[in-house]
């Protein structure tokens, strides 16, 4: 018997909806996970299938599952710049003040990134300016260590 799990991830990475609606519908776990941990919806995400990530969360698939990293489908996203997703993601629930192992978030990596339109919808979204990874570092200290001065233009407007 082929091992579902690595095909519903697979169909997730390539974004193949019509798949992903049959393995459902033959009770394939919606949330399994990879050597790494990667669930099909981080995998969505991260490789930009929107209408994957859609189906994957109407199907029950958990919006916050992190990866054994501690990453998250709104920190991959936030990192790729993918505003779209990240919208679907915030409206279904996604934390956005999660952190991943070394203690950064979505926010974080958004400022990072320079993928500062994701600054600016996790910022009204209510994600959290004053959260700190585990070297003691701000989301302001990563954008400044980055160069990314428009990042903490906005970032400002909320203190």
């Amino acid at each position: 018997m082929e091992n579902l799990d690595n095909v519903i991830i697979h169909a997730a990475r390539l974004g193949n909806v019509d798949v992903l609606k049959e393995l459902v519908a033959r009770n394939t776990d919606v949330n399994a996970r990879d050597e790494k941990g990667y669930t099909p919806l981080i995998i969505a995400c991260y490789n930009n299938q929107f209408e994957a990530a859609k189906y994957l969360l109407e199907s029950g698939a958990d919006v916050n599952a992190q990866d054994y990293g501690g990453n998250t489908a709104l920190m991959g996203v936030s990192f790729k710049g993918y505003k779209h997703i990240a919208e679907l993601l915030i409206q279904n629930g996604a934390d956005l003040d999660l952190q991943h192992g070394n203690g950064g978030t979505a926010l974080m990596f958004a400022a990072m990134f320079g993928r500062n339109e994701l600054v600016k919808l996790l910022i009204d979204s209510g994600a959290d300016i004053s959260i700190l990874d585990t070297r003691g570092l701000s989301v302001f200290d990563l954008a400044a260590q980055q160069g990314n001065e428009a990042a903490i233009e906005i970032l400002e407007q909320v203190r």
